[in-house]
């Protein structure tokens, strides 16, 4: 800590983390949370990982991955607080980072109103900012009712091994929204593996993003032999930062163009 005001708060999780005001250093190794603060607050961010791809023009230092940051540059960045995500990040590189006096906030998503609430406590309190208008734009764009007729549908994340969207998903939620009823969140994993008779079995639609694996027109509608399927924007679909505020529109627009390839 330094000679700055120091205050103490509550992550999502509950952990006690000191914060210094104000902030000028922050360190994300969330690509959602990267975009958050590179919209709203882009002179404290000095680090990010090497999947944070938005803004397109980020310029900050990278720390390699999620799952494999480089702490002792972390450290020796000396940031006033590093973002992170129970999913997307290790609890042992969090402790690490604690234990070398690095302040560290978990934020805790699994869905669009938690994604909403989590961003606001993440500016508010971590930041120490006012919540940005392109957060309540997003709050506001999600909360239509969702349609009542539902298509049954699943959202592949992996191939070879066939990975799934489940249960307790952020992404689950915000298909829910959409009008998808994803037939593998009734079961008891959040990312199932499944065999290929069961991501066909009982669907109306296929939904698949272009990340983390890539699909495209050639690689994985060939996987659903006359079954509808729906091209769409891995980040609108995944992210939950500023996509948010156009989410929406743009994957009510692409679910409606699915096609039988």
């Amino acid at each position: 800590m330094n000679s700055r005001q120091a205050r103490w708060a509550q992550d999502d999780l509950g952990g006690a983390v000191p914060l210094t005001r104000p902030v000028r250093r922050v360190v994300s190794l969330v690509p959602s949370l990267t975009e958050s603060v590179a919209l709203t607050c882009p002179e404290v961010l000095v680090g990010a990982t090497e999947w944070c791809t938005h803004p397109a023009d980020l310029d900050v230092e990278r720390v390699r991955g999620t799952k494999n940051p480089n702490l002792r540059r972390i450290v020796e960045l000396a940031p006033d607080v590093v973002l992170c995500n129970q999913e997307e990040n290790r609890r042992i590189d969090v402790e690490r980072l604690r234990d070398a006096g690095i302040p560290v906030w978990v934020t805790k998503i699994q869905s669009v109103d938690e994604a909403i609430t989590a961003l606001a406590r993440l500016f508010t309190l971590a930041l120490g900012i006012d919540v940005p208008a392109w957060l309540s734009e997003s709050e506001k764009a999600w909360a239509a009712t969702p349609p009542i007729d539902l298509r049954t549908a699943v959202i592949p994340i992996w191939r070879n091994p066939w990975m799934v969207v489940g249960r307790d998903t952020f992404t689950a939620d915000l298909a829910r929204r959409l009008g998808l009823d994803l037939v593998h969140a009734t079961g008891p994993d959040r990312y199932p593996r499944v065999t290929e008779d069961e991501l066909t079995r009982g669907i109306d639609l296929a939904v698949l993003p272009d990340e983390p694996y890539v699909f495209t027109e050639t690689d994985g509608p060939d996987a659903f032999p006359g079954i509808p399927v729906a091209l769409v924007e891995g980040r609108s679909l995944t992210w939950y930062g500023p996509s948010l505020t156009t989410a929406r529109a743009a994957l009510t627009a692409q679910l409606a163009a699915a096609t039988v390839r």
